[in-house]
């Protein structure tokens, strides 16, 4: 069993609405909103094809790492935001995969990030630990949420119970 996972700040719902805001196009959009609705990992996002949206379900199925034959080999389904499935339907109506690798999301990101200005980094995994704890603090399990982010060990998704003390402070000025 690892040590302790250093977990990257995720960012609080105020910033991951900034970020949101901060897009200027379609494609833009298209990569935050499905990352931060998602959870998904950048290596998923960019093999994206129409096949793998359900359209019916609301949801995608996405291969991700790790499952018993080797990498990308675990196959799960992940629901779809109302907003992420209005940009994926625009999307994949004209196009058949993709149109940019993880190197250029990450870029992206970055650059989204910086108009926003958000001063912490961001990149699609911090986005993805974003989606966790923004889930989490909305009140879906833990147990849902370890699904829809493919892990094995709920130990793993567990790792987003551990907020930050300004996450704390956030969830408890607006529940209490």
């Amino acid at each position: 069993m690892a040590g302790y996972q250093f977990v990257r700040e995720p960012l609080r719902a105020e910033e991951a609405d900034r970020l949101s805001h901060a897009c200027e196009s379609a494609e833009e959009k298209l990569i935050i909103w499905t990352l931060i609705d998602t959870g998904l990992r950048v290596s998923e996002l960019c093999s994206l094809t129409p096949q793998h949206v359900l359209w019916q379900e609301k949801a995608l199925r996405v291969s991700g790492k790790g499952g018993p034959y080797g990498k990308s080999s675990k196959k799960r389904v992940v629901p779809m935001s109302t907003r992420v499935q209005a940009l994926m339907e625009r999307y994949f109506a004209i196009n058949d995969k993709w149109f940019v690798g993880p190197r250029r999301v990450q870029k992206i990101v970055k650059e989204i990030a910086n108009r926003a200005q958000i001063s912490q980094e961001v990149s699609p995994h911090i986005l993805r630990h974003t989606f966790a704890t923004l889930a989490l603090q909305k009140g879906i399990s833990l147990a849902a949420v370890q699904k829809i982010l493919g892990h094995d060990r709920l130990t793993t998704t567990a790792i987003y119970l551990n907020l930050t003390n300004g996450h704390i402070i956030e969830e408890f000025t607006k529940k209490w």
